[in-house]
């Protein structure tokens, strides 16, 4: 089974101002991972990390849809010990702290792929790839590639 985890940038681009192509295709991106999920044909990994973030959403509309969507989480990571090390290393390496507490939870639950809008984290992770334990990419190439 593909465990997939998606930060909270992908589960918000569905949301997005649509009026953008890549913004558009993103978006149809993460919901075709999403109803595959739902489908039950891969795994979706969350965090506490990713419900914090979830409950931080300003926007009402957002934040009641994101938590909606959270009802299809297969496994959720604690941050313990080994996660919060993990991402202290990861934020050494330049990544923000939540990216860093969603790639350790990714890694530490051994999800096949973290995806991410984030073009910044994506940049990140590309650049330091082979210190990663994880593939971080964007949904878009990643659904081209497993559709």
């Amino acid at each position: 089974m593909t465990k997939v985890y998606l930060d909270t940038c992908c589960l918000n681009r569905p949301f997005d101002d649509q009026t953008q192509e890549r913004v558009r295709l993103e978006a149809e991106a993460v919901l075709a991972i999403l109803s595959r999920i739902e489908k039950g044909e891969w795994d979706w990994i969350g965090s506490e990390v990713l419900m914090d973030e979830i409950e931080q959403t300003p926007d009402t509309q957002k934040l009641s849809r994101a938590r909606l969507l959270s009802g299809f989480i297969k496994q959720m990571v604690e941050i313990g010990e080994k996660e919060a090390k993990r991402a202290k290393d990861l934020q050494k390496d330049g990544f923000q702290v939540f990216d860093a507490l969603h790639i350790a939870c990714a890694e530490g639950a051994k999800a096949d792929v973290f995806l991410s809008t984030d073009d910044r984290l994506l940049k990140l992770a590309k650049r330091i790839s082979k210190r990663l334990k994880i593939r971080v990419v964007n949904p878009l190439v990643w659904v081209e590639e497993m559709i």
